[in-house]
């Protein structure tokens, strides 16, 4: 066995034989894959191998859309058939709501170029006449993908790995991991066969390893506490049956081919062909968590006992919509671990704290998601970024406040959800509340509906009490669209309040301070006293973080950034101060989110609001634009509470950020609501502010702002120096521009607007695609960001957007539609 790799890969499952593949051919000439017992001995050998196209997530999408058109090039290079059958997929509907999650997902699924057919239940009877239709609203269907067999993908990913210069070595477990400062140290034991166990020998190895990709699977928990992380990703219980050949769908294949795969999402679950037989695969409720800890060393390919009782209303649901099933007996069952994650996706990136350590974990749909997940990780660790933005899938986004409780519920939800609607203003229960601030109960009695942001609280809207927030999710304008309407109004006609504590704040100060954030952002620092907006790129030259750079001292410097990425973005700020302080000086790097409370004011009458409260030895001129000008930041008394109070508005109107001690919120949030109230002082959630900032063409991290654009493209070049040297500049420069960012104001359906989901077109041409979605109260219509060919991105410039199954007008406007000036913002008082 070799004991020094380029790459160790650990784990011999479909993610890791496709991470091996992949970067063999990216290039890399000295790879290793290790797998504990054999090859696809995890869930892979019990996975039903379903290949869904189906996916809200646009870099997911990106994902299957690989996986399904590299298998098919497999048994062309290898010579190994990989068991694919390209039968399609019919995804059925029962309910119009349905139907619009279809439509919103196909407008997503536009955008990368996914087949789909649209079927009425008349089509769906006249097609598969085993099907019972006639509660049905109709169906989405895919004709290029189905489901493959897992163990022979693996082995022809395995296959193809070994003729591209890959050594895998079976039977060898990872005991022990050290990063030596230059490269990791991984201490191996040789597992051997005893009693029918697997167990460790005394014959023990290292290796040494530039880079180590963990896709251990089920022994997620193992490598986590091998690393010293939390890794939220967890087993959860997936049963399936297979039953007896059903004679009506013997005698129908005679004459046709193999029937697609099914799957009735409103009533959990799927069903595939199974030699003359069905396969049935429901997502119940109450599946469990298992191996919280980890594996036992006892646990091979083995399964749980079943719990039929669990599945029988979904049995029984199978039976209605394919009446022939009735019949047939149950030939086998499964009850396996699957791994999940909070959110249903996986853990694709940088593991957090540690160099050169890549993690590929949490793989609910891994053989979906094999091929790709080793496709664009290879392309971020042989070229330093991926060519779609895989942000949404970094494993720093949960935080290092996540416990294993907290995962185990989170995980066990995002399993009982896999069929449950996927509103896009949906907000699940599971684990919440759990990150608070003080103003939580003051603003949930004033009607708050929370959203979970980075496990923080976070105000939604504001309706009346008793109000239901899930009966007033839609695919539509939902229950609660008309209060964010007034609060968006109140915002453009009186004042706004809105809780802002979740932003990630991060201290930067010391000697290199100031040389190390000129290299490590793209825009001038702010003179004292002053504020920037500005970026930090990737490698790639790409957008890797959005940040307000407030600062302090002369090299002191206050960090702002997007409130759902605080480690994401505080991983990457230490890792790179640490790596410029041997030639710039001491770099400290504090992370203050939790210290800091935010209220953001804004409105025509914020100043009047502040006015009643300021303690100066001036108060009448203390607000003024002389004294506080647009872009600045002063430390300013608010009755008994200090502030940091930073002029800028994320709404585009007159306004402060008031950055307050956390212990004294609540506090500062009643004499805000008292002095508020004779200024028509409105309480205003997330959903009206993200309206807001599109009428003015403010970018938002994880829409317009990400690692497959730069901030040319994402049209800033007025926060972009490009009279000095910066991370990424040459990258950046060498990218040009290959499409860019436009806002849309659209004449769309009367109840519907967009999501930031939908494919943009030109007559019969697709040109891009939105990233943001939503209404104008200044306009009173549907209003929209988004990236278009270059030639496109012109004022007047009329398009089309995909909304709810149709076509609508929509026209490109200049940038900031609203109040084009920023004359509001520098209104003086």
């Amino acid at each position: 066995m070799k004991s020094h790799v380029k790459a160790l890969v650990v784990g011999g499952g479909a993610v890791g034989t496709s991470i091996a593949y992949h970067l063999a051919r990216a290039g890399w000439q000295d790879v290793m894959l290790l797998e504990r017992d054999e090859l696809t001995a995890g869930s892979t050998w019990h996975a039903a191998g379903l290949l869904p196209y189906f996916n809200m997530s646009y870099a997911t999408t990106w994902i299957h859309d690989y996986s399904i058109k590299y298998y098919k090039t497999l048994e062309e290079e290898t010579g190994l058939n990989a068991g694919f059958y390209v039968v399609g997929n019919l995804r059925m509907a029962q309910t119009e709501a349905r139907m619009d999650e279809y439509r919103l997902y196909a407008a997503t699924a536009e955008t990368v170029d996914v087949p789909h057919e649209w079927l009425t239940p008349a089509q769906i009877k006249e097609r598969w006449p085993l099907l019972r239709t006639e509660d049905l609203k109709g169906a989405i269907y895919h004709p290029t993908d189905g489901y493959i067999n897992p163990a022979d993908v693996t082995m022809a990913m395995a296959k193809g790995a070994r003729q591209r210069g890959v050594t895998i070595e079976r039977r060898w477990q990872v005991d022990g991991y050290e990063w030596t400062g230059s490269e990791w140290r991984v201490s191996v034991t040789k597992m051997v066969e005893k009693g029918g166990n697997l167990v460790p020998s005394d014959e023990r190895a290292v290796i040494t390893a530039e880079h180590v990709v963990t896709a251990t699977g089920n022994h997620a928990q193992r490598t986590a506490a091998l690393l010293g992380l939390k890794i939220p990703a967890i087993p959860v219980e997936h049963q399936y049956i297979v039953t007896e050949p059903d004679p009506a769908l013997v005698e129908w294949r005679k004459s046709h081919d193999q029937h697609p795969v099914l799957r009735d999402a409103d009533a959990k679950w799927y069903v595939r062909e199974e030699r003359g037989g069905w396969i049935l695969g429901p997502y119940e409720r109450n599946a469990p968590a298992r191996f919280a800890y980890g594996v036992p060393d006892s646990f091979r390919a083995d399964l749980f006992p079943l719990d039929l009782e669990r599945i029988e209303e979904e049995y029984m649901s199978m039976i209605h919509r394919i009446p022939s099933s009735e019949q047939v007996g149950l030939k086998d069952d499964f009850n396996g671990p699957i791994c999940y994650t909070p959110d249903g996706n996986p853990l694709i990136g940088p593991a957090p704290g540690l160099r050169n350590m890549w993690l590929a974990e949490g793989f609910s749909f891994g053989i979906t998601a094999a091929g790709g997940a080793g496709h664009y990780l290879a392309q971020m660790m042989v070229e330093g970024e991926a060519e779609i933005d895989m942000a949404s899938l970094d494993p720093r986004r949960y935080g290092r406040w996540m416990t294993t409780d907290y995962a185990v519920a989170k995980n066990e939800e995002a399993y009982e959800h896999v069929y449950i609607l996927h509103h896009p203003d949906e907000e699940r229960p599971a684990a919440r509340p759990l990150r608070t601030a003080p103003c939580y109960d003051r603003m949930a009695a004033r009607g708050a509906q929370f959203g979970a942001v980075n496990g923080f609280e976070r105000p939604n809207y504001f309706a009346p009490q008793g109000f239901d927030d899930h009966a007033a999710r839609s695919f539509r304008r939902g229950g609660w669209w008309q209060y964010a309407v007034e609060e968006a109004r109140a915002v453009r006609e009186t004042a706004g309040l809105i809780d802002a504590t979740a932003f990630t704040k991060h201290i930067v100060r010391g000697p290199g301070a100031t040389a190390f954030l000129d290299w490590f952002t793209c825009n001038k620092l702010p003179k004292v006293g002053r504020i920037n907006l500005t970026y930090a790129l990737t490698d790639a030259g790409t957008t890797r973080t959005e940040y307000t750079i407030v600062r302090l001292a002369q090299d002191e410097y206050y960090l702002v950034s997007a409130g759902a990425w605080t480690e994401y973005d505080g991983d990457y700020l230490r890792k790179a101060a640490a790596d410029r302080m041997g030639d710039l000086g001491y770099i400290e790097v504090q992370d203050v989110t939790t210290q800091w409370g935010v209220f953001a004011l804004a409105g025509p009458n914020a100043r009047e609001v502040l006015s009643r409260l300021i303690r100066d030895a001036d108060s009448a001129t203390a607000l003024s634009n002389k004294r506080f000008p647009w872009l600045s930041a002063r430390r300013v008394e608010l009755g008994m509470v200090p502030v940091n109070a930073i002029r800028v508005a994320y709404t585009g109107e007159l306004g402060w950020e008031l950055h307050h001690p956390i212990e004294m919120q609540n506090h500062l949030f009643d004499r805000l609501m008292e002095a508020g109230e004779p200024s028509g002082l409105k309480l205003v959630g997330a959903r009206a502010q993200n309206w807001l900032r599109q009428e003015k063409s403010y970018r938002a991290f994880g829409n317009e702002l990400g690692r497959d654009a730069t901030p040319l493209e994402a049209d800033l070049p007025r926060f972009v120096d490009m009279g000095k040297e910066f991370h990424g500049k040459a990258a950046m420069e060498a990218k040009g521009i290959r499409s860019k960012c436009v806002t849309l104001l659209i004449d769309g359906p009367e109840d519907a607007d967009p999501w930031g989901r939908e494919a943009l077109y030109a007559g019969e041409r697709r040109v891009g695609r939105l990233t943001s979605g939503g209404y104008s109260v200044a306009f009173g219509k549907s209003i929209g960001m988004g990236y278009v060919a270059p030639d496109m991105a012109v004022p007047g410039q009329k398009l089309k957007v995909r909304i709810m199954g149709g076509l609508w007008d929509a026209e490109v406007t200049e940038d900031s539609p609203y109040d084009p000036t920023n004359a509001r913002i520098r209104l003086d008082g």
